[in-house]
């Protein structure tokens, strides 16, 4: 347990564990240019793109957070009755009144613990980090109990026949949140940007494709990105006692629609820090100097100074952002698990040595719209039993994409054509193989005359669960 001492505010709150799932199926987008007759490099050099996942009709939101929840606790040796919260993000809706999280209390009842606060949240792809906000609300207030929370994030991302097909992906990313982690939330830093917009919205209940406006959403998204760094500069410049910048993060993680978009908005951020401080850049950029009278409000639309601070970014972009885009690149977007999938990736791929007593900057946003930066601190041993324990729960991460099940563009959309078909129905068993799926995946085997779900769960190959 987490327990602490009675009437102590438990210190250092935030992900003691994590862990990711995504399916074994994915089409190369390389392939998916040519299938879609559009021109060579449109999705993987101007998207940023390199593959996408994909589920079969054997999964869905249900059966993701499933999977990834239980590959959780067996990972981490945790037994159900330490957990005294669970909340769900997502987007991806499949019944309008029962939640997710009371789908996934089946895994709690052999332990006997029916006695688990949350529910599901749902606002686009910020329904995560709103969960996330929650959770280590929860732990550091009064009604803390003492046990952990666990945070579920998942979504599943398709579209209709069309240029935004591209940008789907799936997949779910589960924390485990308590006390004297080696993730602390910095609770106090934070800027949030909240507008009633329609950007990206879902509101035909019998389709899971979207309504999309993809100008406005990123125009919006961008927006966001500058009203929430400014808010989190003003705050933190208070807390911190320091002018605050890029360099003030030694990483950062943001929601990724599209990896080329994460990009831009690092050098959304440099070019705010450039308004306050234009002489810092001029003297390695002189092209910039006129620049430093333009307004942030008139510069959405501008591809010239995208283009300028793209430049001028590039190195704050390699070293702080680009290893957090391992699943953005070859999954794609999870929408609420997309931010929490780079933070996975950022671990995955960067050692302890490299990660203590950094400050990760993280950038969330849901379309409609919600959009949060924050910020976690690392521990600063290195050597940190938690901090080595949270690296390995995503270090196989690059090894299970690179086991994943290739799929033609043919059968890509055979696969989708038989999910819109299928959305919904009763009285059906799916038809999509087990054989393909990862061990240990939680899949759906029957939905029946009253539209209930019936799931199964691959058995393991080892005591790893993998």
């Amino acid at each position: 347990m987490a327990q602490t001492g009675c009437g102590e505010r438990p210190p250092n709150v935030g992900i003691l564990a994590m862990e990711v799932y995504f399916p074994n199926y994915y089409v190369n987008q390389g392939e998916l240019e040519n299938y879609d007759g559009v021109s060579s490099g449109k999705y993987t050099v101007g998207l940023g793109l390199n593959n996408m996942g994909f589920c079969s009709d054997r999964e869905d939101i249900n059966s993701l957070c499933l999977t990834v929840v239980h590959r959780l606790m067996e990972r981490n040796n945790l037994s159900y009755d330490q957990i005294g919260r669970l909340e769900v993000g997502t987007e991806t809706i499949i019944d309008k009144s029962k939640s997710t999280k009371s789908v996934l209390m089946q895994l709690f009842k052999d332990s006997g613990n029916n006695e688990v606060e949350g529910i599901d949240t749902t606002n686009a792809c910020y329904g995560g980090t709103n969960a996330l906000f929650n959770s280590v609300n929860w732990v550091e207030s009064s009604s803390w109990d003492g046990r952990y929370a666990i945070v579920v994030c998942g979504d599943i991302a398709v579209y209709s026949v069309g240029s935004a097909r591209c940008t789907g992906g799936a997949g779910a990313c589960a924390m485990l949140i308590g006390p004297d982690a080696p993730l602390i939330m910095e609770s106090d830093l934070r800027g949030s940007h909240m507008q009633h917009v329609y950007d990206f919205y879902k509101p035909n209940m019998t389709s899971e494709y979207p309504t999309v406006d993809g100008k406005l959403s990123i125009n919006c998204y961008t927006q966001s990105v500058d009203k929430c760094y400014q808010r989190y500069m003003k705050r933190a410049a208070k807390k911190l006692s320091k002018k605050i910048t890029v360099d003030t993060f030694d990483m950062f993680c943001f929601h990724s629609p599209f990896c080329k978009l994460v990009q831009k908005s690092v050098g959304r951020l440099v070019f705010n820090d450039f308004l306050l401080d234009p002489e810092k850049y001029i003297s390695d950029f002189p092209e910039l100097k006129d620049l430093k009278d333009a307004k942030l409000e008139e510069t959405y639309a501008d591809k010239g100074i995208e283009k300028a601070f793209l430049k001028v970014s590039s190195e704050p972009f390699k070293q702080k952002t680009k290893k957090s885009l391992l699943l953005a690149g070859d999954v794609g977007n999870m929408y609420t698990a997309s931010l929490y999938g780079g933070l996975a990736s950022l671990l995955a791929t960067t050692s302890a040595e490299a990660l203590a007593g950094k400050r990760i900057g993280m950038f969330s946003y849901g379309s409609g719209s919600a959009a949060t930066l924050y910020s976690f601190r690392v521990v600063d041993d290195a050597a940190s039993p938690k901090l080595v324990n949270i690296i390995n729960n995503v270090s196989d991460v690059p090894a299970r994409l690179q086991s994943r099940k290739k799929v033609t563009p043919e059968d890509f959309v055979k696969v989708l054509s038989i999910r819109e078909e299928t959305h919904s129905s009763k009285n059906y068993s799916p038809v999509g193989s087990t054989e393909d799926l990862f061990p240990g995946t939680w899949y759906l085997t029957h939905v029946d005359d009253m539209y209930r779900r019936k799931y199964e769960r691959k058995p393991v190959q080892n005591s790893n669960g993998v």
